[in-house]
């Protein structure tokens, strides 16, 4: 079972903290974090992406010339695709790139992140983090604490705070986010991931 270190604001070893081994020790699968990863990303895609085919582009309605007699290749309409300014053949229309993976899959994929943290030493677990207003210096002070100043860091909750989010998100490279919005694409991403004891009993009890 993993355990790892407990640290209050100021840096300080407060304690140890048994981790759960079926969320926090589980074998890292790389493929399986790619697809989920993947799968992320692609629900982000907008695929607003659009052509006119030649029925959409305006005008083109009286055909050119006569179809015999002009020695010219017969022609419908200056829309056609060959034409200049002429409809495209083919081309991207709006559609919806998202899909999704069995739960059990996705699940399984942020174990591997979690427990892939664990393993390189990239989790850190803090006592208690509350602030009581918006502060971006109070968080800058914490991270300078853990040595953590400059680095990606992800800052998990166990509820949704508003005053963390507002602290964190001027900082550049820093983000917080509560534990039930927790993915295996945000864990990755993030070089560091900071969570209170809080947070880590939500994630233990919702992937265990």
């Amino acid at each position: 079972m993993p355990q790892v270190t407990v640290y209050d604001t100021n840096g300080k070893q407060v304690g140890e903290l048994q981790l759960n081994d079926k969320v926090f020790g589980a074998k890292v699968n790389k493929s399986l974090m790619h697809e989920v990863v993947v799968m992320h990303l692609a629900r982000q895609r907008v695929g607003t992406a659009a052509t006119k085919t030649r029925s959409m582009v305006r005008g083109g309605g009286r055909k050119p010339w006569r179809q015999k007699g002009t020695g010219r290749a017969r022609q419908g309409s200056i829309r056609a695709p060959q034409w200049r300014k002429g409809g495209i053949v083919f081309g991207p229309q709006p559609r919806d790139f998202s899909y999704t993976m069995p739960k059990k899959a996705r699940r399984a994929a942020l174990c591997s992140a979690l427990s892939a943290k664990v393993q390189s030493n990239n989790l850190i677990v803090l006592d208690d983090w509350q602030i009581d207003a918006p502060k971006t210096k109070e968080v800058v002070k914490v991270l300078k604490n853990l040595n953590l100043d400059g680095k990606k860091a992800l800052i998990v909750t166990a509820d949704n705070d508003a005053v963390m989010y507002k602290s964190a998100r001027n900082i550049e490279k820093v983000a917080a986010m509560e534990a039930r919005n927790l993915n295996t694409y945000e864990v990755l991403n993030y070089e560091t991931l900071i969570m209170t004891k809080d947070a880590v009993a939500k994630v233990e009890e919702v992937l265990s």
